[in-house]
């Protein structure tokens, strides 16, 4: 790794190989050669003449590829493509004469990037199911433990650490279901000319509009699409990248929530990511145990997430059927985006896999409220004991005040239970006080809910991951 030159963290310490490779300048020309490649199948298989050594020719030079005279090419040409067309021509001469026949720039630079979009997503998708796989995992060994809940960040009903977890699952499973989608409906741009007529090869056809049909259907079934999109300018539409980049800043959202969630819970100590034994958490405090990938979720997720409005600006503003001021910036964004989707889905499985729980860090933070959210409980179990209604509620209410002063104002600890045990009005309930106060109680059917979300809707889409869900992630830094 050069020191002497900027390097994009992304490759250097967030991202995996896998997709660090996808958007590689490797990948990129060798598929652009294979298109030539499948081109000029294509065409010699619909009449033209091309030979099979011509063809064998360019099959043997797919990764042969010169950077350095592609380079000098680029600089001399200012043009990309025909700088590679001239690199692969000078690595097969016999061949060099019906490369890129009829086809414009962006058969090569479109039809690869929607190779690149679908193989990342490919990446992205089990990656998914693994964070998904972790947390059902995590949410059935803690189903039935109860704990605060927080609306306005402020105490209220109680749930359960697996249901609040079922929160989380249930944004990734939909996060899944969009990127699926996204990769399923993605199509080729296909072999349409340099304005998306066809004129070229409806040309070297010889006027022959079923072979030109023909041609593109060959191409893009080839290239392992289904489909092509059946019109295009000189390049496909660019709505197609804002709509993958916003399902991409879509789980961007979702992976902060959570992560923002655990951060939260680990204020309190209830839930901690996990921390390894030489881990520092501050460089001056040595006895903190910071969140850091917590953070760095949240971090990433937000870059992720302000990608989205630069593709829609790109879309926007393609006059016409085609303007260049798409190129510089698709470079960056598109690959950006699944680098950092790719950094985010590993760290979060990361975190996903080690999350540790402190019960009695949690039972005493509801001890401290659940007195409060009791006293429901409290007045109907007196009026079962004969008790008046109102005048229970009025006793409540003093003693519920006196307690929460002494929590507000002295900053003691919440003693309504201690109230309710001294004050004989509430004699007739005393020997059931602890039965009324068990967590258990308060949780609904959390712990149901829990079983019933993850056999329907969970499950299901482990299934179709279940031979890509083992190993565990490991992080660089």
């Amino acid at each position: 790794m050069s020191v002497d030159s900027y390097q994009t963290p992304l490759n250097s310490r967030y991202s995996s190989k896998e997709m660090q490779y996808n958007f590689s300048d490797k990948k990129k020309f060798s598929t652009w050669r294979k298109l030539w490649l499948l081109l000029a199948e294509s065409e010699k298989e619909l009449g033209l003449e091309i030979t099979d050594e011509q063809l064998e020719e360019m099959k043997q030079n797919i990764d042969n590829i010169d950077f350095e005279l592609a380079a000098k090419e680029e600089k001399i040409l200012r043009h990309d493509v025909m700088a590679h067309v001239h690199t692969f021509g000078a690595a097969c001469p016999k061949a060099a004469a019906i490369i890129h026949l009829g086809a414009t720039s962006c058969y090569v630079g479109d039809n690869t990037d929607l190779i690149l979009l679908r193989d990342g997503l490919d990446i992205l998708l089990p990656k998914v199911a693994r964070c998904i796989d972790r947390l059902a995992k995590f949410a059935d060994q803690y189903k039935s433990v109860a704990t605060l809940g927080f609306t306005h960040l402020q105490p209220a009903q109680l749930t359960t650490v697996g249901k609040r977890a079922c929160l989380w699952i249930q944004e990734l499973v939909m996060d899944e279901m969009n990127l699926r989608e996204t990769r399923n409906n993605l199509r080729f741009r296909g072999v349409k000319g340099t304005t998306g007529t066809q004129a070229s090869f409806l040309q070297l056809f010889e006027g022959d509009h079923n072979k030109v049909k023909e041609l593109d259907a060959k191409v893009t079934a080839k290239a392992g699409f289904q489909r092509s999109y059946m019109v295009t300018g000189q390049t496909y539409s660019r709505k197609v990248d804002a709509d993958v980049m916003s399902r991409l800043s879509s789980m961007g959202a979702t992976a902060h929530k959570i992560a923002t969630d655990i951060r939260l819970l680990a204020s309190r100590k209830e839930v901690e990511e996990p921390f390894e034994k030489t881990q520092i958490g501050s460089s001056a405090m040595a006895y903190k145990r910071n969140p850091m990938r917590s953070e760095r979720i949240c971090s990433l997720a937000r870059h992720l997430m302000s990608l989205v409005q630069s593709t829609l600006n790109t879309a926007a503003v393609q006059w016409m059927e085609r303007t260049l001021d798409d190129s510089a910036n698709r470079r960056i964004t598109l690959a950006e985006g699944f680098l950092t989707a790719d950094a985010v889905l590993q760290t979060l499985q990361n975190v996903t896999e080690g999350l540790v729980v402190y019960p009695n860090v949690i039972g005493r933070h509801i001890a401290e409220e659940l007195p409060f959210m009791a006293t429901e409980n409290f007045i109907m179990a007196m009026v079962k004991a004969g008790g008046d209604r109102q005048e229970c509620h009025e006793q409540i209410r003093v003693l519920s005040q006196q307690a929460g002063d002494k929590v507000k104002l002295e900053g003691g600890d919440n003693d309504l239970i201690q109230r309710i045990k001294a004050n004989p009005y509430f004699a007739p309930i005393h020997a059931d006080l602890d039965k009324l106060m068990d967590p258990s109680t308060f949780v609904g059917r959390a712990p149901e809910q829990v079983d019933e979300f993850l056999n329907a809707e969970v499950h299901p889409v482990l299934e179709q991951y279940k031979d890509q869900l083992s190993g565990s992630v490991s992080l660089a830094v």
